[in-house]
């Protein structure tokens, strides 16, 4: 593995590296309302795709808790345009190889040059876009359970987010160079980073329930008649 780097969260910068961190970003209230809206998900997938949840709008709206994180570091006024709750426990402690989002969730197909290509993931149809709207995107992660570095906290390559779009042959590569940092968080503490970053999660050393809801934020609308999916 590549070196480790930022060892302390509160030195992490969006700009520079890529992830900021928003400790205690929800209470213990807004947690506790949260995990029963989102309690009827299935537990025993590696990632939910979370579409018209009923309660769930609020929290994501710009001004909601979380969208009003995403508010704060955005060019614009944000819309969630994917959102997805991964449930890691002992049972299904999985683990994701280093990669870089290049995907997003639309509505219907429209062939545009630039747009492609075009899968189906968790049911929604996803392209991939031109690198310019992933670059412009943020992500969010709600963390619901605590995630010390045993219970597999996400990997990033903090900086990777400025390489562009990269092969998936050079992403090991784009790993060396930057090196490694891990998301490790407190039960209402969310992840902010730049959706094209460097990305990776291994399987937990020592399992517990790790529920974490990721949100993906864009300003405006897309071209060519193409529509976000939305959640």
């Amino acid at each position: 593995m590549a070196p480790l780097v930022h060892t302390s969260p509160d030195r992490f910068q969006l700009q520079a590296d890529g992830a900021q961190l928003f400790p205690a970003a929800l209470d213990e209230a807004a947690l506790a309302t949260l995990r029963a809206i989102l309690a009827d998900q299935p537990a025993d997938l590696a990632g939910v795709r979370l579409f018209e949840v009923e309660g769930l709008r609020p929290f994501l709206d710009p001004s909601g808790p979380v969208g009003a994180i995403a508010t704060s570091t955005m060019a614009g006024p944000p819309q969630p345009v994917r959102a997805i709750l991964f449930d890691k426990t002992p049972a299904t402690n999985w683990s994701l190889a280093w990669r870089q989002d290049r995907v997003i969730a639309v509505r219907g197909r429209v062939d545009l040059e630039g747009f492609g290509p075009w899968t189906r993931k968790h049911g929604a149809l996803h392209v991939a876009p031109p690198f310019e709207i992933l670059s412009s995107m943020t992500t969010l992660r709600v963390h619901l359970d605590p995630v010390p570095e045993s219970n597999a906290p996400l990997l990033i390559a903090p900086g990777s987010h400025r390489l562009g779009r990269i092969a998936e042959t050079d992403v090991p590569a784009a790993v060396e160079r930057c090196g490694v940092a891990w998301f490790i968080a407190a039960c209402g503490d969310v992840w902010l980073y730049a959706t094209p970053i460097v990305h990776a999660s291994e399987r937990a050393s020592e399992p517990m329930r790790r529920r974490v809801l990721q949100v993906d934020y864009a300003c405006g609308s897309l071209p060519g008649g193409l529509e976000w999916l939305g959640v």
